[in-house]
């Protein structure tokens, strides 16, 4: 593959990128990712991922393994400009041999944007700004302006920033504790996360407006929440996993690994009894969720849901009010947020973030 079909210039590589990007979109669409909203096809389309990841690592034998745009090597470059639009997530940043960010699965970013079911004029709250690629995402469909994505790594912001600046696209781009929201942009019509969780911060249902929704990764599932009120939503796991980098800041330590002594090996194997055992850390103990698990037929997460109410969060099987219930970790307490009524341009320049 010759400098001028990979684009030696740093610029889009007009060939293979736009084939690449072809075929990864009609693998998302064969997997069935934009099936709740195909208007999602067209942004993946357009939107060039490889700009996004100048650079990622791929586990190698000899540990990770560096691709970049900048390689002196053509082959090396068209196997970046390859990677960049496989179906995969991609690590895109690490730190003293931890994962701090990565570029998400593009099937499950498909997914979890259908789900959001978005309209005209809706304004939208990413929470984890990761390379942009999700917010330009966003931006194409709703408009720049409509886009908030916020960070607590300033380094992760400036990145993020400058690849959407790269592709053409201008949202507000926010460092801060995403535990916190950004309250000087709400009311959002949709928050969405791309960071694990263990319990819902109380900000997001007091920034986002009543019949909007909140989609977040918790445990190794995607809930989503519709919004009552400030104090109060509920909702339901979608059936798909889903696994992410946790949510950093909100002043919360990691939880320790659950001992499975005692747990029988097709349970420890199982993703649904992993999930189970995650959702539920605190409450049941492995043998107890084992024996849940088995009594209730191997629940699907689709039969798990979510509610929040006021300063309580817990976490179902089957309906809020029946026999199994689990309280999730207590929420930080939201930061003040603007009047409803408040011009929703108002706040930082959407260049500079915070």
């Amino acid at each position: 593959m010759g400098m001028d079909a990979l684009g030696g210039d740093g610029g889009e590589p007009p060939v293979l990128a736009a084939s690449e990007r072809a075929a990864m979109v009609r693998r998302i669409e064969a997997d069935g990712a934009f099936a709740a909203d195909p208007g999602w096809m067209e942004a993946f389309a357009a939107v060039p991922r490889h700009l996004f990841v100048p650079y990622y690592y791929v586990s190698g034998s000899r540990g990770y393994e560096r691709r970049w745009a900048g390689s002196p090597d053509p082959r090396s470059r068209e196997r970046w400009l390859r990677g960049a639009y496989e179906d995969v997530p991609l690590a895109t940043r690490v730190r003293d041999g931890e994962l701090i960010s990565s570029s998400s699965q593009p099937s499950l970013m498909a997914l979890m944007l259908a789900a959001l079911r978005v309209g005209e004029g809706d304004r939208v709250l990413e929470i984890g700004a990761g390379t942009g690629y999700n917010a330009a995402l966003l931006s194409y469909r709703l408009g720049e302006e409509s886009v908030t994505t916020v960070d607590l790594d300033p380094e992760i912001t400036e990145s993020a920033r400058r690849h959407l600046a790269e592709a053409g696209h201008h949202p507000a781009v926010v460092t801060g504790d995403g535990a916190r929201g950004v309250p000087e942009r709400a009311p959002f019509d949709r928050i969405i996360a791309t960071c694990t969780l263990t319990t819902i911060p109380r900000a997001w249902t007091a920034q986002c407006r009543p019949g909007g929704l909140v989609l977040a990764p918790l445990a190794t599932g995607l809930v989503a929440l519709t919004v009552h009120d400030a104090a109060h939503a509920e909702g339901r796991f979608l059936h798909t996993p889903a696994y992410f980098v946790p949510l950093r800041g909100g002043g919360r330590p990691e939880p320790e690994p659950v001992p499975l002594g005692g747990v029988p090996p097709r349970a420890r194997e199982s993703d649904l009894f992993r999930f189970l055992l995650t959702l539920t850390r605190g409450a049941l103990d492995p043998q107890a969720a084992y024996a849940l698990w088995e009594r209730e037929d191997r629940p699907g997460r689709e039969r798990y849901g979510v509610t929040v109410d006021g300063e309580h969060v817990w976490a179902w099987l089957d309906a809020p009010d029946g026999p199994y219930a689990w309280a999730l970790p207590e929420p930080l307490a939201p930061e003040p947020v603007a009047a409803q009524g408040s011009d929703p341009g108002e706040g930082p320049d959407p260049g500079e973030g915070t």
